[in-house]
């Protein structure tokens, strides 16, 4: 009987956890599979795919400097981004956190409003403001300062831009989420022990913070890593992204195997730093930011 106990104990959790597993299979683990096998297929003149075990495509993703170039700019975009995110995202989310203002949820819900409009309509609203015709180039125009639109867009910066405008309300989030976690009993008692307010920030609130902090670095990075909306529609011919790669391998040169091989090698770098995050901080603090 106690035995029955044990194995209906021991069943229960993976009877819970069942659908999210069934989801996870059948929506991540089994696609993945298929690029894997797909990666080492050719693209024929005919548009078949030739079945097999090719290595052509994994030799020339790995071989080629031209994706080694798009690899190494867009893994320089996404630390610039993250590197902006931090210092623009720290400011508001210490304000919030630490604000004594009764409607705190406000300030929140403030910061959640981007996230109810379309990433593809707040990518493309840049156009709107540094374009030729642009609010930027207008008001420099009406106040005298240009005598001719100034070119903003097409670039690195402006890509940068782009993602941070997409991006930061991530970071604001998960430093928010470690600083309100912080006991404030611990800067009173520095600032007893003589501590000024810079001294008590800098030896109790900011290493405190700093979970949340990477957890929205890792956010930030991956997420601008993998993106090709935006250098898409912000970036000029050089900005190209590796997503953008994918994009173009799959969608327009109908290359499977070839898309398959590059995403490959995207989700496998992103991957290998999610798991050095993993093994030194955890996943538990992006939990509880969206938990």
């Amino acid at each position: 009987m106690a035995t029955a106990d044990m194995n209906e104990s021991g069943a229960k959790p993976w009877l819970l956890l069942s659908p999210a597993l069934t989801a996870i299979t059948l929506l991540l683990a089994i696609p993945i599979c298929f690029i894997v096998v797909y990666s080492f297929w050719l693209k024929t003149a005919s548009g078949v795919p030739q079945t097999g075990f090719h290595l052509d495509n994994w030799a020339e993703v790995l071989t080629d400097v031209f994706y080694r170039d798009i690899l190494f700019t867009t893994l320089k975009i996404a630390f610039l981004t993250t590197v902006v995110c931090i210092l623009l995202g720290y400011v508001p989310a210490y304000f919030i956190a630490m604000t004594t203002f009764r409607h705190k949820a406000f300030l929140l819900l403030l910061l959640m409003l981007p996230f109810w409009i379309s990433y593809i309509i707040r990518t493309m609203s840049w156009i709107n403001i540094l374009g030729g015709s642009g609010a930027i180039n207008a008001v420099l125009l009406w106040l005298g300062i240009v005598d001719e639109p100034i070119r903003m867009l097409y670039n690195e910066p402006t890509v940068i831009i782009g993602l941070v405008h997409y991006l930061l309300p991530f970071m604001v989030l998960n430093i928010y989420v470690s600083l309100d976690g912080i006991d404030r009993s611990l800067v009173d008692a520095a600032r007893s022990l003589g501590c000024t307010g810079w001294q008590a920030f800098r030896e109790v609130t900011l290493p405190l913070s700093l979970p949340g902090l990477a957890a929205g670095s890792l956010l930030c990075f991956v997420l601008s890593a993998g993106t090709y909306i935006t250098p898409l529609v912000l970036g000029g011919p050089t900005d190209a992204m590796f997503a953008n790669l994918v994009f173009e391998a799959i969608i327009t040169q109908l290359n499977w195997p070839l898309g398959s091989a590059l995403s490959l090698v995207l989700l496998v770098l992103l991957g290998l730093l999610v798991t050095v995050y993993n093994r030194f901080i955890g996943m538990s603090q992006i939990a509880k930011t969206f938990g």
